[in-house]
């Protein structure tokens, strides 16, 4: 029985179920790439203008946004890896929130500000099984002799 069978509206995603994976994985690095460049703008906006100075940076929401919904996409497409993929997707994305929260505490109190150590843990931990996910069939071969 396949996931989509009586959602026909949605029985069109069946030809995206292949790439999704591969799409979540590109998201998880780009993620990491605006995760990086998001520090640096934060420290440069909290060295010149202080905690009101700081304010989230528009490509690392996006990022983060559009693998929310890729995790959605494959939470149809693929129901048991969609689960564990959104758990992992949505607990990054609340991280995320908090640790910029947490950077406004550094800024107002004049603390230097540290690495967003938190979202780095859970963006890890999605971009293992998002590479899990879309790489299996480089290991499934060893897979399947243990298993």
């Amino acid at each position: 029985m396949h996931p989509l069978q009586f959602l026909v509206p949605l029985d069109q995603l069946a030809a995206v179920e292949p790439i999704v994976p591969h799409v979540a994985l590109v998201l998880v690095l780009a993620n990491f790439a605006t995760r990086f460049l998001a520090h640096r703008s934060h420290v440069r906006q909290a060295e010149e203008g202080g905690a009101e100075a700081i304010s989230r940076y528009l490509p690392h929401s996006l990022t983060s946004g559009g693998l929310v919904l890729a995790s959605f996409l494959y939470l149809l497409v693929e129901p048991h890896g969609g689960m564990v993929l959104s758990v992992l997707v949505v607990g990054m994305f609340v991280t995320d929130f908090f640790e910029f929260e947490a950077r406004q505490v550094e800024a107002r109190t004049d603390k230097p500000l540290e690495r967003p150590n938190g979202s780095l843990v859970a963006a890890t931990l999605v971009l293992l099984y998002a590479a899990f996910q879309s790489l299996f069939f480089l290991v499934s071969d060893y897979w399947n002799l243990i298993i």
